[in-house]
């Protein structure tokens, strides 16, 4: 049996992508997960691989040709095995279903579809199943979110792809899905019912709606299907200036379509009535654990998993095969905390938040130009030190899904606003979970706030498999001397580093935080230093 392979969705708002290299030929015989071809987007490079095992027969694209999303990428003639397992689910697209024709008393046609659960990050072949936004009997629309799921590195929202009925949901809540396997099951109406249940849904959240409702979401970068982003194209809009009125923003084809009309979305109450329900449930059942656990109690165990198992495993990778050594030093920052307060004033917005941050991310890429070493990587036996030419600054996010670490690219070519607006982006996606994988890698050198919780000093462990770590101690008012041996109150802040000792010795490091408390403490000498 010959099966096209379609290239399935690799990243929001991305319908083409690059042939970089085909990693088999025509003729090879191939195993599940054997990497297929290495594509690249407008983000990152993103590896293919095969979800059946079988025969290669066709190469739709020449090495450097542009494939198209939702387009056949190969054709595999699949073994027995495979050839049985597709009479009844789907191995040409992650993201296409199966139809299994059922009929009903109106003879309709309607038809079970299995929706398989999409390739949703580069490498990863499950991710926990967070919370399903409908229930099993609801009727949905296409491009309504179906699930909230978390990989390894960030919250993923799970769009319908087609309108119909929720009939099964195959996890149950915290459960682990598998990619390439079937995550719900739709019933699909006939065409000629399709635009019917649209209206009735629509018509329904129309009903619903609040007089007093939430403004819609307008958004810099719209989060929207690759379906709806078409449709935008299609009626020449910029989806970035649409407000999105589903969750976190996200634009459905009812928005875009309103704004082509000219008229004003509006969110359905029902979310907000069942936060109710939740809120009035969750009240009733705190209050009968509260009796109930005046009795009694009882150990709670929860597994690791997610972005705080990944945490795990790396940060016992980085203490077990780096010398970490801790070098700590005071800042008085009375200087810096006024021009900031001064600038605050005249170039904070809704956009850029000008934090502390920026000042010590310039200051920091300032002092790397001179010491250039605590911008390294060392490969895995110690044998290479690769200095890297992009100053990319990671910062620590205690965001709801675990710690991220975000990182700002490029800090040596951008002002300090630039880096504030990178920040303040980068920070409102990893609170959220949202981050994107692209803003995760790549990091050079990490900063750690852990002085926005309110501890002084710290011994962070380094981001492996970078070199150096910083963590940022609360900024305290305190009494210090000044050069006339007066007591004033002052602005002072600890920092404390962690290195690594194959690479870093003390003092470098000591020379290198020198330079950077010069910058920070005499904001005039950081500005001098740009070019």
């Amino acid at each position: 049996m010959i099966k096209d392979f379609i290239l399935p969705d690799i990243g929001e708002g991305v319908v083409e992508c690059e042939l970089v290299d085909w990693m088999v030929k025509e003729g090879d015989v191939v195993v599940e997960d054997q990497p297929i071809a290495d594509v690249m987007t407008d983000k990152a490079l993103v590896q293919i691989p095969a979800p059946h095992a079988g025969v290669i027969t066709k190469l739709y694209y020449a090495k450097g040709e542009i494939a198209q999303v939702h387009a056949p990428l190969y054709a595999v003639e699949l073994d027995a095995t495979s050839a049985i397992t597709t009479e009844t689910e789907s191995v040409a697209d992650p993201a296409q279903v199966v139809s299994q024709p059922t009929t009903n008393a109106n003879s309709n046609a309607n038809a079970i579809e299995e929706f398989l659960l999409p390739d949703i990050g580069e490498g990863i072949v499950e991710c926990e199943l967070v919370e399903w936004l409908v229930a099993e009997g609801e009727m949905v629309v296409e491009d309504q979110p179906i699930a909230d799921v978390m990989t390894d590195k960030a919250l993923v929202q799970i769009p319908a792809i087609k309108n119909g009925k929720i009939v099964k949901l195959h996890y149950r809540k915290g459960q682990l899905a598998k990619v390439h396997e079937p995550l719900f099951a739709i019933e699909v109406e006939s065409t000629a019912h399709a635009t019917e249940v649209t209206q009735l849904v629509n018509e329904a959240n129309t009903e619903t709606t609040t007089s007093v409702s939430a403004e819609p979401v307008a958004q810099g970068k719209a989060l929207a299907s690759p379906a709806v982003r078409r449709l935008a194209r299609s009626l020449d809009i910029n989806i970035a200036n649409v407000p999105g009125t589903g969750k976190s923003g996200r634009v459905y084809k009812e928005d875009v379509e309103n704004f082509a009309n000219g008229k004003t979305a509006t969110k359905p109450v029902a979310s907000q009535l069942q936060s109710n329900v939740n809120t009035q449930t969750l009240s009733t059942a705190v209050a009968s654990n509260t009796s109930s656990n005046m009795l009694t109690a009882s150990d709670r165990v929860e597994p690791i998993k997610g972005v705080k198992a990944v945490m795990a495993k790396m940060m016992v990778e980085s203490v077990s095969t780096i010398p970490h050594f801790t070098y700590c030093e005071e800042f008085d920052l009375t200087e810096l905390v006024a021009l900031r307060a001064e600038m605050k004033q005249r170039y904070s917005s809704d956009e850029v938040k000008l934090t502390m941050m920026p000042f010590f991310m310039k200051a920091m890429s300032l002092a790397i130009n001179e010491f250039p070493v605590l911008n390294s990587q060392v490969n895995s036996d110690c044998t290479e030190l690769t200095y890297k030419a992009s100053h990319n600054i990671g910062m620590a996010v205690d965001s709801k899904v675990g710690l991220l670490v975000p990182n700002v690219k490029d800090v040596q070519n951008k002002s300090i606003l630039e880096v504030a607006a990178e920040i303040t982006r980068l920070t409102t996606a990893a609170r959220s979970g949202r981050v994107s994988p692209a803003d995760l890698k790549g990091g050079s050198i990490s900063i750690s706030n852990i002085g926005a919780l309110g501890g002084t000093v710290a011994t962070p462990i380094i981001n492996k498999p970078e070199v150096a770590i910083v963590a940022l101690g609360k900024l305290q008012t305190l009494p210090r001397f000044n050069a006339n041996g007066e007591v004033e109150a002052r602005k002072i802040m600890q920092v404390s580093w962690s290195g690594d000792h194959r690479v870093i010795d003390g003092g470098t490091i000591a020379r290198f935080c020198n330079l950077w408390k010069q910058y920070l403490e005499q904001p005039q000498e950081m500005l001098l230093a740009m070019r």
